[in-house]
């Protein structure tokens, strides 16, 4: 399946839509405005919230909660390394590899690649181009995504 991201470019708050391969839409995520770290809701076209992603204010190193159905159902953490970027994903047993800063990487699961997110260069905005398997959780993967993403944005805005 593919997905495709596109960031509204005039916005208070971070506002994705998120599109199917015919350009239908699929999902939407609106951020919270004015609290203490990042928090997003992924939501379905009737409003309903599938996931809700939020950031360890005072941590080291950044690190994300998902929450589905009022659980946590992964935390996602930016592992200390000195030569590349990597993140695990405890509770969904993934690993996020790639060259984050050219939006170019992959979420593999035992090694095996299960997403892969790529940039589309000529856009008005940010738009990302996501593949994910057909066995995976759509909704974890986009949250996945969502996650690096805001880690990218951070250490940009830095």
């Amino acid at each position: 399946m593919n997905l495709y991201i596109k960031q509204k470019v005039f916005s208070w708050a971070d506002r994705f839509a998120i599109y199917d391969q015919n350009g239908n839409p699929r999902y939407y995520v609106e951020g919270e405005l004015f609290t203490w770290g990042k928090r997003l809701h992924l939501c379905d076209l009737n409003g309903n919230e599938l996931a809700y992603i939020q950031q360890k204010v005072f941590s080291f190193l950044p690190k994300y909660y998902i929450f589905r159905n009022g659980r946590q159902a992964a935390e996602v953490m930016k592992e200390f390394t000195f030569l590349s970027q990597e993140y695990s994903v405890d509770g969904f047993g993934w690993k996020v590899f790639g060259d984050f800063f050219a939006h170019d990487y992959q979420i593999c699961a035992d090694d095996r690649p299960i997403v892969t997110v790529s940039k589309e260069w000529f856009s008005f905005g940010d738009a990302y181009q996501v593949s994910i398997a057909p066995e995976i959780d759509e909704v974890a993967a986009v949250s996945v995504v969502l996650v690096i993403d805001a880690c990218i944005e951070a250490s940009q805005n830095n």
